[in-house]
Formats: structure tokens, sequence, C-alpha cells
């Protein structure tokens, strides 16, 4: 019987050869090469609160954790306390969920559920081209569009309201104040929430929606009972991620909000918001204090935005941990 046929091996480098084959290996370059990038976020956000920390140090000197909850704001007698801008970004970016959410799943679930396809990408196109104008556009058809329809809107509502009007809804109205500024976002933000949520729609396997069909339900109750249950998640998150831009608005918000550092109950008052303060005034910043004041507000506004966005990232754990079960 004739024998096997001997494969030849190739000798397997050994010490320093082995080493750097490895070390150049295809997969190694890759993994080492999306550690980078990883660290190199890490690194970049890192640096950006120790410059902001550092720069606030003559601010964070003289009114120590009073700041957050200080309600002046008077350069010329260098009092400073970021209270009404953190009051003002935090209802205004609140208003503006309250009022894009339901609008921008309901519409998210209209396109990926029930238009027809045609229908549902020529509108999408739209939305996200929506998305993409510049905020500084927004903020003019704030002012020329949506300030005159509230002028002309609210007095009547006001009126037939009389005494009857909640806490919120009281006082003067002008025009530019909390209750456009937070409307303003709600239309900026409101593209995010339908295509991100539309995406994740449309990612629910189709066997879900077949089985529930089957077992008798009707085209909306698989598609609130079963579709936008899986697809939870996904739906919080785009929600969370309107929410971030929300916050870090500036000029759409500058433009609309009445820029006046004052804190008040109702939503027809003219307010402030953190990103519109710096924007305003930091290149008339004089002095050291100042511009200190001002970069320590920054420090805040990127403290809010990492604290919410752990609060947000929780719960979407926590809710994807109930839904798991």
């Amino acid at each position: 019987m004739a024998s096997a046929a001997t494969i030849p091996q190739t000798a397997r480098p050994r010490g320093r050869a082995s080493f750097l084959s490895r070390m150049f290996s295809g997969d190694s370059m890759a993994q080492a090469l999306a550690f980078s990038c990883a660290t190199l976020i890490l690194a970049i956000t890192a640096l950006l609160v120790w410059e902001l920390w550092q720069h606030s140090a003559a601010s964070r000197d003289k009114f120590g954790i009073g700041f957050l909850a200080t309600s002046a704001w008077n350069p010329v007698s260098g009092q400073f306390g970021a209270l009404p801008f953190i009051y003002g970004t935090v209802v205004t970016s609140a208003l503006a969920l309250l009022l894009a959410v339901p609008f921008g799943v309901g519409a998210a679930i209209f396109l990926a559920e029930m238009a027809p396809p045609k229908l549902s990408d020529g509108m999408t196109f739209l939305i996200e081209l929506l998305a993409a104008v510049p905020s500084v556009i927004i903020g003019l058809i704030g002012i020329l569009v949506l300030v005159p329809m509230l002028l002309t809107v609210v007095p009547p509502i006001k009126d037939a309201l009389g005494d009857n009007a909640p806490f919120f809804f009281s006082g003067p109205f002008y025009g530019p104040s909390i209750l456009a500024a937070g409307v303003v976002l709600a239309v900026m933000i409101a593209p995010f929430i339908i295509s991100v949520s539309r995406e994740v729609l449309l990612a629910v396997p189709r066997d879900l929606r077949e089985a529930a069909l089957a077992l008798g339900a009707t085209r909306w109750e698989t598609t609130w009972q079963v579709v936008v249950p899986y697809a939870r998640r996904g739906i919080m998150g785009s929600v969370f991620l309107a929410m971030a831009r929300a916050l870090g608005e500036t000029m759409a918000v500058t433009m609309v909000v009445g820029n006046s550092p004052t804190i008040s109950h109702s939503l027809l008052s003219q307010g402030y918001s953190m990103a519109s303060v710096i924007a305003n005034e930091f290149s008339e910043a004089i002095g050291n204090l100042y511009p200190s004041a001002l970069i320590e507000v920054a420090l805040a506004l990127f403290g809010i935005t990492i604290v919410l966005n752990a609060v947000a990232r929780l719960l979407i754990l926590a809710t994807g941990g109930k839904q798991a079960k």
C-alpha cells in the first residue's frame, strides 16, 4: 500500500519574529485601531472638562457651589449666579420634549407601519432634510412666523380662561418667551425622534407582526401591543438623543427666548438659557471674573448634559431588563 503523501509544514516563527507577526496581524491591528479611537474620545472629553475647570477657577473660588443656586447676574457689580440659566435651559428642553415626543413617535409609527412605502420614503426624506436645516434659519422662522402667530393666538386664550388660567399661563405676553423657545426646540428635535424611531420600528422582525396577525390581532393592536414594546428601548434612545440636542441648542433659542436672566413660573415670560448667555456675552466679557463665570456656566451645562444622559442610559437599561423578564 502506498504511503500517504507527506505535507510539508512551514516552520513556526519564534522569538521576536513571532511577536512582531502577532502584533502586526490583521486582527491585532484592527483591535489596536479601535481601542485607540475609543481612548481618543475619552481623552478629548477629559481635556474638555479639564480646560473648563481650569478657566473657571476664579468664579469657583469666589462663589463656590452657591454659583449654581444664585439668581443674581450683574457684571457691573461682579455678582454672578447661574440659576436663571439652568432654569431656562431645563424648562425649555422639557417643554420641547413634551411637545415633540408624542408627535414624533406618532409620526414614526405612521411612517413605519401604516403609510404606503413610497409615501413613507418621500416623507422621511423631507424630514431628514428638515433635521439638516441650520438652527439660525429655524430661529429666523421663529421670529418671523412663530412669534407673530403666538401673539395672535395666546391673548384670546388668556382672555377666555380669565381667572381660571393655570399658573404657567399667567402674566403679560410680549412674544419672545420660554413658550416660544420650547416650540422652536420642539420643531428642531422632532425630526430626530421621527427618523430614529422609524428606523427602530422597521428593524422589528416581521415574524412578530405575522404571529400577532395570525392570532387575530388587528393591525393597530399588532403595532401598539407588539411592535412598539419591542422597539421601546430604541425609541427611548431617540428621545434622549433629542433631549441632548435641545439642551445644547444656542442660536434658535437665543433669537426667541427673550434673553432675560429671570426666573418665572409662567411660560409666557422671557427667559435665558445657558448656551444663549455664553454666546451672547462671552465676546463682551472683560476682566478675569466675568469670563470665568461664563466658563463655569459652560461647565455646569456640560455636567447637566452628562448627568441627564447617564440617567437616561440607566433608565434604558432598567427598562430593557424588565422587558427581557
